[in-house]
């Protein structure tokens, strides 16, 4: 488990996090305060480094040569998440964060809210994302309760349970980077566990698009393709952007709207003043729980 392909992928996204934030922030497209100090020490040198402007651009136009699209891929994704947290936290009981990995939004929730935070992830994922907190915060915050667990194999309901959840917690459900690593039979496992949550519950995930995951479409991603489907192969399920309505819709959730690229480029990309093309590779769905079905 120490070595699952799957968990050393935390950090890549948090590194692009950290980098951001020292663009001006009328230029940033993720703000994160908290980025820098999950890393380890040799990734906040590097990330430090970044600090001076040139060498920022020629890491971003780095990224952006080896997969035209990753760098706002990666930070917009992040952006629409807290951007659509926000506007529900109102009407919000609790957040689970499904595949938490190194990401700081539970933490940094806690630091304005107390709404109860449940960030689930392999146990791997769990100690290192305890040891960081601890040295990024002093500590994990009373309302965040991390929670190990592999999705493939444990109930994640039971988990939840034991945790203090409950099943009339309107629950705003964060799924981010993760359905690609697991099997069909495991996205729709979690989507049942999930099932029974109560109308008014939000679920936003991320997904990579089918087509790519066949070797159709390369989405100018084919160094991904190399790296995630034939070289690891930990990249095993896709969805099509015209399936995602139905497809919830089997668990009693309804597509509120999805993040397309254009999304990306219209709503942070322009405004902030920045000149980044949007990867058509991954989108991110948001849903609202309109069928409660009892757990």
């Amino acid at each position: 488990m120490a070595h699952n392909p799957a968990a050393q992928t935390a950090y890549g996204p948090m590194v692009q996090a950290a980098i951001e934030q020292y663009e001006p922030p009328e230029r940033r497209l993720v703000d994160d305060d908290l980025a820098l100090s999950m890393l380890s020490t040799r990734q906040r040198a590097f990330v430090r480094a970044t600090q001076w402007t040139p060498l920022r651009r020629l890491m971003i136009a780095a990224t952006e040569r080896a997969v035209s699209g990753s760098w706002a891929l990666i930070t917009c994704r992040k952006r629409f998440i807290d951007d659509k947290l926000a506007e529900a936290l109102p009407n919000i009981d609790a957040v689970v964060i499904l595949g938490a990995g190194m990401d700081t939004r539970g933490i940094r929730l806690a630091h304005r809210s107390d709404v109860p935070v449940f960030e689930v992830d392999l146990p791997v994922s769990i100690d290192r994302k305890r040891a960081a907190v601890q040295r990024a915060v002093g500590g994990v915050p009373s309302s965040v309760r991390l929670l190990p667990l592999d999705f493939e194999r444990d109930d994640l309901v039971d988990a939840l349970m034991d945790n203090c959840w409950s099943t009339d917690a309107r629950t705003f459900v964060i799924w981010e980077g993760v359905t690609q690593y697991l099997t069909e039979d495991a996205v729709r496992a979690t989507l049942v566990a999930v099932e029974g949550m109560p109308a008014g519950s939000r679920l936003l995930f991320t997904y990579v698009r089918a087509d790519f995951i066949d070797g159709s479409n390369m989405y100018d991603a084919a160094v991904l393709y190399k790296r995630f489907r034939q070289r690891r192969q930990v990249w095993k399920y896709g969805l099509n952007p015209d399936d995602v309505g139905a497809f919830v819709g089997q668990y009693g959730w309804r597509v509120v709207e999805q993040a397309s690229p254009d999304y990306y480029v219209q709503n942070y990309i322009r405004p902030a003043g920045r000149n980044l093309p949007a990867s058509d590779l991954e989108w991110s769905a948001y849903c609202t729980k309109v069928t409660p079905n009892p757990l």
